[in-house]
């Protein structure tokens, strides 16, 4: 019994230290009694840890990043449905013309287009307008008048607006008009706003078609005729035939304008210069109508009626009668055409021309030719005149009065005088002229009240005087 006992204890003994060793390896306190050993070990505790919070400088640029995230997509967001709209058809159900004035703001031409039904978001709009024309550098909303189609998109509004695709308002300003007529006719014109300071110099302005915008300023339309006749004279002036008798730019003007007011047909004006640029070489007086009626008249422009005998003979700075040379200013603002006959005048040795009777002139070297001309025009004005008879003649029978109820009045080319002329000797064109004035209804814009009427002459002697030297 005692051998088995102690065997038995020397066995748990064994087992007991193969237990420790092992408690000890575990870091674990060795069971105090065979019970203890059957409760499950506890492991050790460990000393509590603060909890983990993110850098300051982490948490800043995380919130940045979310930040950004959020507003990326709110933006992509708010993009897409502003193209969905900047592209959809707009509330117009017609055609309309909207005016933007000068100086007006986005927000002002916002609301405008919204009143008139253009848009239907101003906002919206708006929104659209810092997109497409600041962001993307389309430029800036301009000013003018603009028709906007039926159902027009907000983006075809805008691209009308920064491409400033406004109505074209034009305002011709025909060869042969003085400068105070020009000013009239700008300022009757009601598209254009403010006055003009005052009447430029004669010549100074280019004849053209200028387009403008509504609101925009007469004074301006000046201005740009001002500048583009500086620019074109300067041209052509360098381009001129060496051999030209003016001897500066201004000389040019003035025989131009002399030019333009003599012929209205653009093939003759340089022939028509020729025969000015020939006398002037030969001394000979230029004995042109047009510079008479300017130095009556001045800046009118028009006789209301035919040049007479004691205006002929008035000495004025502008009647070529009595002066040699140029007159002093021009009498007129002549076409480009005009200035470049003159500049580059035709090589002729014509001293005289008279009308035809076909709207253009003949012309002639010697006065023998010339008289044989101006007959062969007598007779046309004679046939003319004949015609005009007749027909008034056939409108009376017909019961056909003027509105007061009397007879049409003769032409101022026929037997009568017209209304209100001064006492006096109506001068047939081939006696007081060696130059003649177109025949009536062929003059340039501007001109055709201007060119003096014929007397009938037919009992009026050819001239035989020499020309004036």
């Amino acid at each position: 019994m005692s051998v088995t006992s102690d065997l038995s204890s020397t066995a748990n003994d064994s087992d007991a230290r193969e237990r420790a060793e092992r408690a000890i390896r575990n870091f674990a306190t060795p069971p105090r009694s065979p019970y203890e050993e059957l409760e499950p070990v506890r492991p050790p505790e460990f000393p509590e840890r603060e909890p983990w919070r993110m850098h300051p400088v982490l948490a800043f640029f995380n919130a940045l990043f979310m930040l950004a995230l959020f507003t990326a997509c709110a933006l992509l967001a708010l993009f897409y449905f502003i193209r969905v709209q900047f592209d959809r058809p707009g509330p117009l159900t017609a055609s309309t013309v909207v005016v933007i004035p000068k100086g007006e703001g986005v927000s002002g031409i916002a609301e405008r287009l919204e009143h008139d039904e253009v848009i239907t978001d101003r906002g919206l709009f708006m929104t659209s307008i810092i997109y497409f024309t600041y962001l993307r550098g389309k430029g800036a909303l301009k000013a003018g008048e603009y028709e906007f189609r039926k159902n027009a998109s907000m983006r075809q509004v805008l691209d009308t607006l920064v491409e400033g695709r406004s109505i074209d308002h034009k305002i011709a300003l025909a060869e042969g008009l003085t400068s105070q007529q020009i000013v009239e006719r700008i300022q009757a014109n009601p598209d254009l706003e403010g006055t003009i300071t005052g009447i430029p110099a004669e010549g100074t302005l280019l004849p053209d078609t200028y387009r403008f915008q509504i609101g925009d300023s007469r004074q301006d339309i000046i201005e740009r005729m001002q500048v583009g006749q500086k620019k074109f004279l300067a041209r052509v002036w360098e381009e001129r035939d060496p051999d030209v008798v003016v001897q500066t730019p201004e000389e040019a003007v003035i025989l131009a304008s002399i030019v333009e007011k003599e012929t209205g047909r653009a093939d003759e004006r340089p022939r028509i210069a020729s025969v000015f640029e020939n006398r002037l070489k030969k001394k000979m007086r230029l004995q042109s109508d047009p510079t008479i009626i300017y130095g009556l008249v001045g800046g009118q422009g028009a006789l209301d009626h035919p040049i007479q005998q004691d205006e002929l003979d008035r000495d004025t700075p502008y009647n070529t009668y009595k002066i040699t040379g140029l007159p002093p200013t021009p009498i007129a603002n002549p076409g480009r055409a005009a200035i470049e006959a003159v500049l580059k005048p035709a090589k002729t040795k014509d001293l005289y021309f008279v009308a035809d009777g076909s709207g253009g002139h003949a012309f002639a070297a010697s006065l023998d030719e010339h008289n044989k001309n101006v007959l062969k025009w007598r007779q046309v004005e004679k046939t003319m005149r004949e015609q005009e008879r007749e027909e008034a003649a056939a409108a009376a029978a017909a019961g056909q009065a003027s509105p007061d109820g009397t007879a049409p009045k003769p032409s101022p080319g026929g037997a009568a005088p017209a209304a209100g002329t001064a006492p006096g000797t109506l001068l047939a064109p081939d006696v007081r002229l060696n130059l003649q004035s177109p025949a009536p209804g062929t003059a340039a814009a501007g001109e055709a009240d201007s060119a003096p009427a014929a007397s009938s002459g037919a009992d009026i002697p050819l001239p035989k005087r020499n020309p004036l030297r």
